[in-house]
This record gives structure tokens, sequence and C-alpha cells, in this order.
């Protein structure tokens, strides 16, 4: 089935559920994973210069820009769970509010994120773990990228998640293509020698003119197709009622903890590797990039399917949305089982694609090793989240955003840091991410014991 050929309505009660979660993830899949390669585009095209000091700069950078992701998440993921819902029980109303409330305050929040980094740039900058050595190059890597960048980057994230939650993947993958199709573009350009030659600040600056294009695509569709969209950019819907901001706040609070925790053990990982060398910094940055296409592949399946999830889940159409469920379990372990063997089997050839250093290529080698491992046990983690964002249920997901951060990931690279040094450190995630599927199966049971039917509880 043609997903432009399916009305909304169809797509989350009666197409195939086949065909209903590949029309909602495979556009989000793809523009991730395009989005991924414009990552990897940056560390590959400042590799080429060679430069371990350009490429720590955007390995440093990396927990600042995850505040983006905390912004997003509150709003955007908040917003967009709360309008599926309300389409599944029909009360279109909420759905405006919801949409127009959640994006307003997503803008405020990007411009919050600029105005302090930009106000507190030097302190900022010490506090992500530059040294005299990475100082200026991380600075103009973060000017273009937050300073200038938090308002079109934060703002184009969050039209991508509204318009999923009414079943519009295909548009807002389209606008997330377009500005990584761009950026990928503008890269050589504005970072090698024979244009612009600005290394590190040039990669910010064409992720910065990307985004730019990408919300003005998003801007242009909804102003377009008018009331067609319940993406609402009237500011006259925004509502301060209970209903829906504590609905936005139970889901999306969850997601700024977590984004705010992996903030702090990012930079407590810099911190660390950083006493390593600047070539163990770059190695563990080109092997945390290259790790993100397996987990984009994760988030893709499961924030994609939620508003499947959870239109099912409001209309009580609970043996839907258990398939729905089931069927994204299948598809997704499948392919990270096959990850995981390349990563473990061709780690050190991906490596050098990037960089051609025997150091870095050992170190990233090790790295893509543990991640490697840890993938199929954080696909049950992010689906439990992703189920209980569906639900408008904020527990689970912070639950889990502290235990894996703050009582298994930063425990762990510390201790393995003190046993086995920078090797020990590649396998803390593997270790955290064990240790949380099997919380997160047990969770699962119990939210999915509780959202059956009557007749399934009755057989229970």
């Amino acid at each position: 089935m043609n997903q432009k050929k399916i009305s909304r309505e169809e797509l989350f009660e009666k197409a195939p559920v086949w065909t209903a979660i590949f029309s909602l993830t495979i556009p989000m899949i793809i523009s991730s994973l395009v989005a991924m390669i414009y990552n990897l585009s940056d560390t590959y095209f400042v590799g080429v210069l060679n430069d371990s000091v350009q490429n720590a700069a955007i390995t440093l950078t990396a927990p600042a820009m995850t505040l983006f992701y905390g912004i997003t998440n509150l709003f955007g993921i908040g917003a967009s769970s709360l309008m599926s819902r309300s389409m599944g029980q029909k009360d279109m109303e909420t759905v405006k509010r919801a949409s127009a409330t959640g994006l307003y305050l997503g803008l405020i929040g990007a411009m919050l994120l600029s105005a302090i980094t930009i106000l507190f740039n030097t302190p900022t900058l010490r506090v992500l773990g530059t040294d005299d050595i990475t100082y200026h190059a991380t600075r103009d890597y973060l000017f273009w990228t937050v300073c200038l960048g938090s308002v079109p980057g934060i703002m184009s994230i969050m039209f991508s998640y509204l318009l999923r939650a009414e079943g519009r993947s295909l548009q807002a993958s389209i606008g997330q293509m377009s500005g990584c199709i761009l950026n990928i573009i503008l890269d050589p350009f504005f970072i090698l020698p024979f244009g612009l030659n600005l290394g590190a600040a040039g990669a910010g600056l064409a992720t910065f003119i990307a985004n730019c294009v990408a919300c003005t695509y998003f801007l242009i569709l909804i102003l377009k197709e008018g009331d067609k969209t319940y993406v609402c950019l009237d500011p006259h819907y925004i509502t301060l009622k209970r209903k829906v901001l504590s609905n936005i706040f139970i889901v999306g609070i969850p997601g700024v903890f977590q984004n705010i925790l992996n903030v702090l053990s990012m930079t407590i990982l810099n911190n660390i590797v950083a006493e390593y060398g600047a070539d163990v910094v770059a190695s563990v940055g080109i092997a945390n990039k290259i790790n993100q296409l397996p987990i984009q592949i994760v988030f893709g399946f499961t924030q994609g399917v939620m508003p499947l999830i959870g239109y099912n889940f409001a209309a009580k159409n609970f043996r839907r949305m258990k398939e729905s469920i089931r069927k994204t379990y299948m598809v997704t372990l499948s392919a990270l089982f096959c990850i995981l063997i390349l990563f473990n089997v061709a780690g050190q050839p991906i490596i050098r694609i990037f960089m051609d250093n025997d150091e870095i290529v050992r170190t990233g080698a090790w790295f893509l090793s543990g991640f490697g491992i840890s993938l199929p046990f954080m696909c049950v983690d992010f689906m439990v989240v992703g189920i209980s964002q569906a639900f408008g249920m904020g527990k689970p997901a912070l639950m889990f955003s502290f235990l894996r951060k703050l009582f298994l990931e930063i425990p762990f690279i510390l201790l393995l840091n003190t046993l086995a040094g920078v090797m020990g450190i590649a396998y803390a995630q593997c270790a955290t991410e064990i240790i949380m599927a099997m919380a997160a199966f047990i969770v699962q049971w119990h939210i999915l014991k509780n959202a059956a039917s009557p007749e399934e509880k009755a057989k229970n």
C-alpha cells in the first residue's frame, strides 16, 4: 500500500499492521540514516585534514548538542504522544492545542539554549572538557551549531515529530533529509583546503545553513496544507490548561532528564578519555558516530511506531496495538544482530575509513566491538520507553533514565577505567544495556498486562 493513498484513520485503524509499521517507520529510519551520514560526513571530511584536534572539537561538543534532544524530547515527544492519543479518541481540539503548545514551548526552549551558550561561552567550553589545544576549534564549532543554530535545529526536529504524530511520516522525513543532504554537499567546500578551509567551524556552518533550509521547508509545507494538517502554527491554540500541559510534561520530562544525564555521562567520558590524549578522544568520537547508525535504526522503529501504538491504545484496540509491538521487535532485533556481527568482524576497516591512524583505528575498533554487543539489549530498553511514551506514562522512562546513567553507565565507566583503562571503558555501555534489558522486560510485562482488554485479563 502506498502511504499517500491511505488516510490517516485507515493507516492507524485498518491497514495491515506490517503496512502501518513500515509506512510510519521506514521514512523516519531513512531520514535518520541520512542524518547519520551527514554526521559521519562531518567526521569524515574533518578527518581528511588528519588533525586530531579538529576531530576532537566535534566530539567535545556532543554533550551540548545532546541538549537539543532534551528540548525536543520534552516538547516534541510529549506533544506528539498526546496528539496521537487524542486522535485515537477523536478529540481533534486537543490535537491542535497539543501541537501549538508544544511547538511554541519548543521555540522558547531553543532561544534560551542559544542565549545561555552565548552568555556563558567560556565556562561552557571548559565544562565540555576543552583544554588550551582544543579550545578554539571547539568554540568555533559550538558557535554555529548551538549559539546560532539552536532555533533552526530544534524547530526542524519539532516539526518532524508533530507531523509524524498525525501519520505524515513521509513528509516529515523529506524535510529532515533535505537539510541533511544539503549539509553533506556543503561540508567539503566549507571544511577542506580547496574551499573555505574552516575545519570544524566549516562543519558547524554547513549544519547551521542546512537546518535553516529544513525549517523553511516545514513552514512552507504546514502553511500550504492549511486545515489538512493538525500541526498548528496559530498561537491562539496555545493553552495552559492542565489537560494539555500535564500530558506533555508527563511524557516529555523523562526525556529531559534522559538528555541531561546523557550530557553528564558524555562529559565525564570525554574528560576521562581526554587524559589519554587527542588520538583517543578522536577514536572514541569516530566509534560513537558510527554506532549512531544502528541506534538510529532502533530509534526510528521505536519512535516511528509510537503514534500507531498510542492511537490504538487510546482507541482500545489492544490486539492491533500488541501486534504492532511484536512485529516491531521482530524486525529491529534481526537487523541489530547483523550489525553486531559486522562491528566485531570488520571494526578496524570501518574506523580506518574515517582516519588512517593505527592507534585511532585500534582503539576505535575496540569501542565498536563493545557497542555492537550492547545493541540487541538496547533495543528492548528503547522499545519499552517508546511504549510508555505512547501510553502517556512518564514513570518507566524516568526510572530507566536514572537507572541507566546514574546507577549503571557512569559507575561502569569509572570502574572499568580503573580496572582496565580505556579498553575497559569500551564495554561500559555493554554492561549497562544487559542489565537495562532485564529491567525493561519486567516493566514491559507489567505495562502490557495492565493495558490488556477485559477478555485478555480474564484469561490471565
